[in-house]
C-alpha cells in the first residue's frame, strides 16, 4: 500500500488514542478523514497534520450513538478511497449495572460494537474489490476480564475481540487484513470522562506509543497487538486462571479511592 495515495479514515480522532493514531498516520504520508463529535478539536487537528506532513484532510463532525450515523459517513466519504479504517471510537460508563441510565449504556453499546460493525461492513466492501485494505479496531486489555461495575465496557470491548479476530480469519487470502489493538490503561481523557476510578499498581502508557504499536501492527497485517510488556502479562495470566480471580481484581481495582502514583 502507498500511504502517499492512501486515505485513513479515524474515528473517535478527537482526543487520545485517535489523536495519536491521526497524527501516526499523517507521519506516514496518509491523507486522513477524522471523524468525532467534537468539530473544534478535529478541525485543529487536521491544520496540525496539514502542515506538518502536507496531507490531505476531511473532517466528519458526527455522533455515532445515532443509529443511522454510519451510513450518512459512508455516503459523505462514497467518493474517497479509504484503505484504512480504524475504529477506535468508544467511551466507558462507571457504576452498580442495575443502577446505571439505561440509555448510556444502550448508547455506549451502540458507539462501542454496532457502530463499529456497520461502518467496518460498509468500507470493507470496496476494500475487498480493489484486493487490498486495511482494518484496525481498537478493543482493550479489558477484552480479556470480567468488569465489574465498569461490565457493558468490558463486554462491549470483548465483542470487538471476538468480532475482529474472526473476521480476520474469514478475510484471509483476499488482501484485506484486520488488526485488534488491546491496549491498558493509557493517559488519555478516558477514565475521566467515564469517572472509571482506577487503583491502579502500574504505570499509564503514553497514548502516542500505544497509537505507534497500533501503526506497526496494522501495516504488518497482524491479528493481536498488546501494547506494553505488562499488559501482555496480564492477557497471558487471566486465561489461566478461574474467571472469577480477575474479576475480583477488576472490582478492586476500580473501587472508589484515592488513585496510587
Amino acid at each position: 500500500m502507498r500511504a502517499m495515495d492512501a486515505w485513513a479514515l479515524i474515528t473517535g480522532a478527537s482526543t487520545g488514542i485517535g489523536r495519536e493514531l491521526a497524527r501516526v498516520f499523517a507521519k506516514n504520508g496518509f491523507h486522513l478523514a477524522l471523524l468525532a463529535r467534537n468539530e473544534a478539536r478535529l478541525k485543529e487537528l487536521a491544520t496540525e497534520c496539514e502542515r506538518a506532513h502536507q496531507v490531505q484532510t476531511r473532517v466528519l463532525a458526527r455522533d455515532l450513538a445515532r443509529p443511522n450515523a454510519a451510513d450518512e459517513i459512508f455516503d459523505a466519504l462514497r467518493d474517497t478511497p479509504v484503505e484504512v479504517l480504524v475504529n477506535n471510537a468508544g467511551f466507558g460508563f462507571y457504576g452498580p449495572f442495575a443502577q446505571s441510565d439505561l440509555r448510556v449504556q444502550t448508547d455506549l453499546m451502540q458507539v462501542n460494537m454496532i457502530a463499529l460493525v456497520q461502518l467496518t461492513h460498509r468500507f470493507l466492501e470496496p476494500m475487498i474489490a480493489r484486493g487490498r485494505g486495511r482494518v484496525l479496531n481498537v478493543a482493550s486489555v479489558a477484552a480479556f476480564l470480567p468488569g465489574p461495575t465498569v461490565n457493558v465496557y468490558y463486554a462491549s470491548k470483548a465483542f470487538v475481540f471476538s468480532f475482529s479476530y474472526a473476521l480476520a480469519e474469514e478475510l484471509e487470502g483476499t488482501g484485506v487484513t484486520v488488526t485488534t489493538l488491546c491496549p491498558g490503561s493509557t493517559r488519555t481523557e478516558f477514565f475521566d470522562r467515564a469517572n472509571i476510578h482506577m487503583n491502579r499498581p502500574w504505570p499509564l502508557m503514553d497514548a502516542r506509543k500505544v497509537a505507534e504499536v497500533g501503526y506497526r501492527a496494522t501495516m504488518k497485517g497482524r491479528r493481536v497487538a498488546i501494547p506494553g510488556w505488562s499488559n501482555k502479562l496480564i492477557c497471558a495470566v487471566v486465561k489461566r486462571v478461574p474467571p472469577r480471580l480477575p474479576a475480583r481484581m477488576v472490582k478492586k481495582v476500580h473501587a472508589p479511592g484515592p488513585p496510587r502514583a
